[in-house]
């Protein structure tokens, strides 16, 4: 992208079509989110995850452990093809009360899908809403 605008605008999407596609568990809302080249890697030492089939296939192993997900995304800070974007989600995983915190790194192409996707995150071991001025 060579326009800031557009990574603004496709992070922004990214952010709301992941926020709602999580809590309903919709894997097909966040493949449509990926160029069919893109990469993931959902933690720095977890394999890199390659093109739409790979991203689903995360995605299918992941969801499938998950219930009860309420998410949130912060505002995305960008700079030119590029955006940074915190999130939070509480829910169930395997059954445990959980809340995971972290942040995907994302590469836009010209047409606003992902390319490249990094993300980093913590979890906690209990059901926490993110604390006053978070994502902002």
């Amino acid at each position: 992208m060579t326009n800031p605008l557009d990574a603004a605008v496709a992070a922004r999407r990214w952010a709301d079509v992941w926020q709602r596609a999580w809590e309903a568990l919709d894997i097909d809302a966040v493949v449509a989110l990926y160029a069919p080249d893109a990469t993931l890697r959902s933690q720095p030492f977890r394999e890199l995850e390659r093109g739409r089939d790979g991203v689903r296939d995360y995605l299918a192993g992941a969801f499938a452990e998950e219930a009860a997900v309420r998410a949130w995304c912060g505002v995305p800070v960008v700079d030119g093809d590029r955006a940074s974007i915190e999130w939070w989600a509480a829910l169930t995983e395997d059954g445990e009360e959980v809340t995971l915190a972290g942040t995907s790194t994302l590469r836009f192409d010209a047409a606003g899908l992902v390319i490249e996707q990094r993300d980093t995150w913590n979890l906690a071991p209990t059901r926490l809403e993110p604390p006053p001025g978070w994502g902002g």
